[in-house]
């Protein structure tokens, strides 16, 4: 017997919990992103009516997105001049902030998020912690594993935490190649995730630490919405930035065979300076980390968020290159 939930069938179409399908043809499981958080919304309320037994634990468990683990917010600081905050009254929690609104990067040619055709940000079991397998279980991307949080703060409401706002974030593989994009990997979509910001502003991911492709600095992009439903079309996006990272983590990493060319590419950048998105100063999207390539690594960055001011998204045009996006291989290692 299938688990897949049945659609019930309406003279204005199909319809699943009174709510009509966006995609009438596609089954429940796969009618994006907006349309699986108000069912998980729904659900949370029904079990809140009825007393959570152990089996409605469970279904709002599986329901839930993943929540950041304590080892990031006990160990991560940031290199923004953090500052901390008491939440609640009798639990003490601490919000770290940035020094500043984080700088307007551009998402670069393969972002997936609309601008140039390709949008991923509408797939149903986008908003995960772990971004490093493919939404249809497809590969799972290997490298030197990376818990990395982004502190998200609301600088037009008093530097509080941004709650109920969505982060995308996307990168690429141990060996430079994009998702959905490169050579050999146009139908995979690992390392491309959506967390929601929680009361403490963190959103946390699971991942693998960058390799570095011809061109460009090791880095990490990102979106912020002002919420999860928002998410799916780039033109709601209010905050577009990359994480960057340090010289000597990268050296210790891209010793390791899966990161094979990627010591090449890095040093014939020459230093952040001559990186064409990051030689303006990387104060304010320099990423924390600690760990080693045997454990992993965890990392943050304090992102402030100035809703009064308009943002600055720089598309790239998805083809190799394009403004701050360098040249991810078609195939082979970095560099090829």
């Amino acid at each position: 017997m299938s688990n897949t939930p049945e659609p019930d069938f309406t003279p204005q179409g199909p319809t699943y919990e009174g709510r009509v399908l966006p995609r009438p043809e596609d089954e429940v499981v796969d009618q994006g992103a907006g349309f699986d958080v108000t069912t998980m919304v729904s659900r949370r309320r029904v079990l809140t009516l009825v007393g959570l037994g152990v089996g409605a634990a469970t279904l709002a468990a599986c329901a839930a997105t993943t929540d950041s683990p304590s080892s990031a917010t006990s160990t991560a600081t940031t290199d923004s001049s953090p500052t901390t905050d008491a939440t609640d009254s009798t639990t003490t929690t601490t919000t770290t902030t940035a020094a500043g609104e984080i700088p307007e990067e551009t998402n670069g040619p393969y972002p997936a998020d609309g601008t140039n055709g390709v949008n991923v940000l509408e797939e149903s079991g986008i908003v995960r912690s772990d971004i490093r397998s493919s939404l249809d279980g497809g590969t799972t991307a290997d490298g030197v594993p990376l818990t990395f949080t982004f502190s998200v703060t609301d600088i037009a409401g008093g530097d509080v935490p941004f709650e109920g706002a969505a982060v995308y974030v996307w990168h690429c593989d141990a060996q430079g190649l994009y998702s959905m994009y490169s050579e050999g990997v146009e139908d995979e979509t690992f390392l491309r995730g959506i967390q929601v910001v929680d009361a403490h502003g963190e959103a946390t991911f699971q991942t693998i630490v960058p390799g570095c492709y011809t061109g460009r600095w090791t880095h990490i992009h990102f979106e912020v919405y002002p919420d999860v439903a928002s998410a799916t079309d780039v033109s709601n996006v209010i905050a577009t930035s990359q994480v960057a990272f340090p010289e000597d983590m990268l050296n210790a990493v891209y010793e390791l065979g899966a990161y094979s060319g990627s010591a090449q590419n890095l040093a014939q950048i020459g230093g952040l300076a001559n990186d064409n998105v990051f030689s303006d100063g990387t104060e304010l999207q320099m990423g924390t980390f600690s760990g080693d390539t045997s454990s992993g690594y965890v990392g943050t960055l304090a992102v402030g968020v100035d809703t009064a001011t308009a943002p600055g998204v720089s598309a790239g045009a998805g083809g190799a290159g394009g403004a701050g996006g360098g040249q991810p291989p078609s195939g082979g290692g970095p560099g090829n």
